[in-house]
């Protein structure tokens, strides 16, 4: 989800191959108007707004609508930005987003579970807004679907999704925080703060890697992440990592499909809790969330690509 300073929601939809235009034109916390930018599209996931244009990520290219919200009822041919990215569908889908530096940030998860694919494979890019350059801001990263830049420090700090296949367990999902190019997270060697893969993490030190800043659930599935910078919840919140968590497909007992808070001071995790549960009843998802956007008056949104919804969670005294 991305939402322009005029009040539009925008919404991808990776099975659908949609793009949405939400509107809430009464102002009342519920949707009026519901448009169709563009269909048919290969997994558009990544929905950045940025001086007037809507960036939509598909699988392996970047497209520009320009001047959208003047032609919601006719939606323009969409400019391409970059259309050189890889084509693998394995942990192709991305989540893109304009940095405080000006420059679009852009995942390549790797095509597997596990392995060794080489650049740019496993790795957080990072183009110019032109997309006509680009660079490697991040490697080791098996799979990242939401990252955030802190509000005063304008750093990065983005969620992963740990390999499958060692147990219900390991590894843990991560939230790692990158305040500078050229750091590498440990895929496919290392996974957690010190967990070696069996199979590429033979005589590798995970101690020669960047570890997580926080070890999140296993198999949780982490996707969408933002800062609160709203006023509207309790000061707890403020300032605080909102993740959403997908939830597991493959664990013996499904944990995930909810909304969590971490609190991190210090470097430290202070405190990993849930924010918002109940997709999850008897062992039986009825709904997964995807993706967090915190509104101007404060309350949030959480995106649902199962239940096909978008919530919003807001607090009075």
């Amino acid at each position: 989800m991305a939402l322009s300073p005029a009040g539009t929601l925008f919404v991808g939809t990776r099975r659908a191959g949609r793009v949405y235009a939400i509107r809430d034109k009464d102002r009342d916390g519920k949707a009026d108007e519901v448009s169709v930018i563009a269909e048919g599209m290969n997994s558009p996931n990544g929905v950045p707004f940025r001086n007037g244009s809507l960036y939509v990520a598909e699988i392996n290219r970047v497209l520009r609508y320009d001047n959208i919200e003047n032609r919601l009822g006719k939606p323009p041919a969409p400019v391409i930005v970059n259309d050189k990215l890889p084509r693998d569908l394995h942990h192709g889908w991305k989540f893109i987003r304009f940095g405080p530096d000006g420059r679009l940030y852009v995942p390549v998860g790797a095509p597997c579970n596990i392995c060794e694919p080489g650049e740019p494979y496993a790795s957080i890019l990072r183009f110019s807004e032109a997309g006509d350059s680009w660079e490697v801001f991040a490697r080791g990263v098996r799979n990242s679907v939401g990252f955030d830049w802190h509000p005063e420090t304008k750093e990065l700090w983005f969620t992963d999704n740990g390999r499958d296949h060692l147990g219900d367990d390991l590894p843990p999902d991560e939230l790692n925080h990158a305040p500078r190019k050229g750091m590498h997270f440990g895929y496919p060697y290392c996974h957690g703060k010190s967990i070696p893969d069996p199979e590429f993490g033979r005589n590798k030190n995970c101690r020669s890697f960047t570890p997580p800043a926080v070890e999140l659930g296993p198999h949780v599935a982490s996707l969408g992440m933002r800062f609160y910078t709203g006023k509207m919840f309790p000061r707890k919140y403020r300032g605080r990592h909102f993740i959403a968590e997908h939830g597991s497909w493959n664990r013996s007992v499904p944990i995930g499909y909810r909304v969590r808070v971490v609190r991190v001071e210090k470097g430290r995790l202070a405190r990993y809790e849930d924010f918002a549960t109940g997709w999850l009843r008897g062992g039986v998802a009825w709904g997964r969330p995807v993706d967090i956007q915190v509104m101007p008056d404060g309350a949030i949104l959480v995106s649902d690509d199962f239940a096909g919804a978008i919530y919003r969670i807001s607090y009075r005294k």
